[in-house]
């Protein structure tokens, strides 16, 4: 089965399309080291919670979006390995600026148990 990589943040609104356009470099080198499927979902419909939520969890403000992603991946080796030469790629110095605050991301690989197509 597949491994995932799960990601949750919160993205300044008025950052969409920046948001965007880094996603698309990050994507295309992704694919580049072996990943399946990237996924870019812009919270749409994600209500806040009286004891957890998304946006609980990522702090989002009131001028903020919730972004929720995936990385599909052959397996956890070939995870780890596109990871590793990901954080090493050169292309990364050119996205300096995030346009969003990194420390409120939430992250995770999974190892899919289920799946369903």
């Amino acid at each position: 089965m597949s491994y995932v990589d799960g990601f949750v943040i919160a993205v300044p609104t008025a950052n969409k399309e920046m948001y965007l356009q880094h996603a698309r470099v990050a994507a295309q080198i992704f694919k580049e080291l072996g990943a399946l499927e990237i996924v870019e979902c812009w919270g749409d419909d994600v209500p806040e919670g009286k004891l957890t939520s998304f946006p609980m969890a990522v702090q989002r403000k009131e001028d903020e979006t919730v972004v929720f992603s995936w990385i599909s991946w052959p397996d956890k080796a070939r995870r780890d390995e596109g990871m590793k030469k990901f954080m090493d790629d050169p292309r990364l110095k050119d996205m300096k600026d995030m346009p969003f605050d990194g420390q409120r991301m939430i992250f995770g690989g999974f190892q899919a148990i289920l799946e369903v197509k």
